[in-house]
C-alpha cells in the first residue's frame, strides 16, 4: 500500500530522546529542512537550550519533558504538539538507555528499565502515535533500533534483547496497520556505532570507560537517514555498511559470527583510557548532563555511508551499478583491441 508523507518542510515531528545524540541530530536537521519539531527527554535544561538554538537559527520548536518509561508521557507530550503546532506529522521513538557488563552482573531492576525505556517506552509511543495519525489521515512513525536488534554483541546483553523486542514490535505493528489500510508508514531504522555520549551515559560495570567498537558513525547520518523516513516510505533503513554486513553474514552463518563477535568485541574493543564528561556519566535511572550530539573520545568517525545512499534511493544506484559495469566492460574491450 502506497502512503503519502508530507514534505519535511510542512510537517510536525516528535522525538523522543532528543537532549542529545542522534535525538538531537535528528532535532536540528529536522528544523532546518523546515520542519516544526517536539523535543522529548527527561533533562528541562538541555531540551530549553536545544529549543532556544533552534529558535535562535529561525526553526520551529517546542519542548516536553517526560520519562518514556511513563506509559502515559505520550499524552503530555500530544499536548504539547497541540497547543504549539496543531499536532503532528510524524514521531520518533528514539529514547534508550543501557549498560555495559556481563548478563549475570547486570540485576534484575537495570535489566528492566533498560526495558522500560527502550522497549516499553518505544510501545507506549508507537501505539500512541500510530492512534493520532490515523486519525489525522496518515503520517510517519519511525522507530530506532539497531545493528543489535539481530545481531548480540558481549557485555550489550540487555541492550541488545531490547532492541531485539523493538525490532518484533515494530514488525508486529507494522503488519497490522497494513492489514487496516490505516495510512502510516512504519519505518525501523538500525544504526551501526554512531559517535555519540551513549557510552558515557551508559551504566558501566567494566573496569576501564566504556567505549563502542568500530567503525564510527557520524550521527548526522542517522539524522539523515530518520529525516527520509519521515518522507518516504522504508520498512527499514541500516545506518554503516559494516553493520550492513555484520547483519547479513550473523544471519547466514550465526556459529561463525558468534566466534567473531566474541573474540574481537570483548571489553578491549568497547573500553577507552578517556572518561566521561564531568556530570556525564550513568544515567540509567536518573538525568545527566546532556545536550551533545557526539562523544568525548576523539575517534575516527566516518560521515558517509553508501550502504544508507543504497537504500535511500535504490534505482539510482542500481543505475550506477549498471554504468559502471557497462564501462568497466568497455575499457576492457577497448583494451583487448589495442593489443590485438
Amino acid at each position: 500500500m502506497s502512503i503519502d508523507l508530507k514534505p519535511l518542510s510542512q510537517q510536525t515531528i516528535v522525538i523522543t530522546g532528543a537532549s542529545s545524540g542522534i535525538g538531537l541530530a535528528t532535532a536540528r536537521r529536522a528544523a532546518q529542512a523546515g520542519a516544526a519539531v517536539v523535543l522529548v527527554s527527561r533533562n528541562a535544561e538541555a531540551l530549553r537550550e536545544a529549543t532556544e538554538r533552534i529558535r535562535g537559527d529561525g526553526g520551529r520548536a517546542a519542548w516536553c519533558v517526560a520519562d518514556v518509561a511513563d506509559s502515559s508521557y505520550p499524552e503530555r507530550v500530544g499536548e504539547v504538539a497541540d497547543s504549539e503546532f496543531g499536532g503532528f506529522d510524524s514521531w520518533v521513538n528514539n529514547a534508550a538507555v543501557s549498560l555495559y557488563g556481563t548478563l549475570d552482573e547486570a540485576s534484575e531492576e537495570e535489566h528492566r528499565r533498560v526495558f522500560d525505556v527502550g522497549y516499553f517506552g518505544t510501545v507506549a509511543g508507537s501505539l500512541y502515535a500510530a492512534r493520532k495519525l490515523r486519525q489525522r489521515g496518515g503520517g510517519a512513525l519511525i522507530n530506532v533500533g539497531s545493528v543489535l536488534s539481530e545481531r548480540a554483541i558481549p557485555l550489550q546483553g540487555p541492550y541488545s534483547a531490547m532492541k531485539h523486542a523493538v525490532l518484533g514490535f515494530t514488525e508486529a505493528l507494522r503488519m497490522e496497520l497494513e492489514r487496516d489500510k490505516a495510512g502510516v508508514s512504519v519505518t525501523l531504522i538500525k544504526p551501526n556505532s554512531i559517535d555519540t555520549p551513549y557510552p558515557e551515559h551508559a551504566r558501566n560495570k567494566m573496569d576501564k570507560p566504556a567505549s563502542l567498537p568500530p567503525v564510527l558513525y557520524d550521527p548526522e547520518l542517522v539524522a539523515k537517514a530518520i529525516c527520509f523516513a519521515c518522507e518516504n516510505q522504508r520498512r527499514e533503513l541500516l545506518v554503516g555498511g559494516q553493520g550492513f554486513m555484520i547483519t547479513k553474514i550473523g544471519n547466514l552463518m550465526p556459529g561463525v559470527t558468534d566466534r567473531v563477535m566474541e573474540h574481537f568485541m570483548g571489553e578491549a574493543a568497547q573500553t577507552s583510557d578517556i572518561p566521561p564528561e564531568p556530570g556525564a556519566a550513568d544515567n540509567l535511572f536518573e538525568p545527566r548532563a546532556d545536550g551533545r550530539m557526539r562523544s568525548n573520545q576523539g575517534r575516527h568517525v566516518r560521515k558517509t555511508s553508501l550502504a544508507l545512499e543504497a537504500q535511500m534511493h535504490p534505482l539510482t544506484t542500481a543505475m550506477l551499478t549498471v554504468g559502471a559495469a557497462a564501462a568497466a566492460v568497455a575499457i576492457g574491450v577497448a583494451g583487448s583491441r589495442r593489443s590485438d
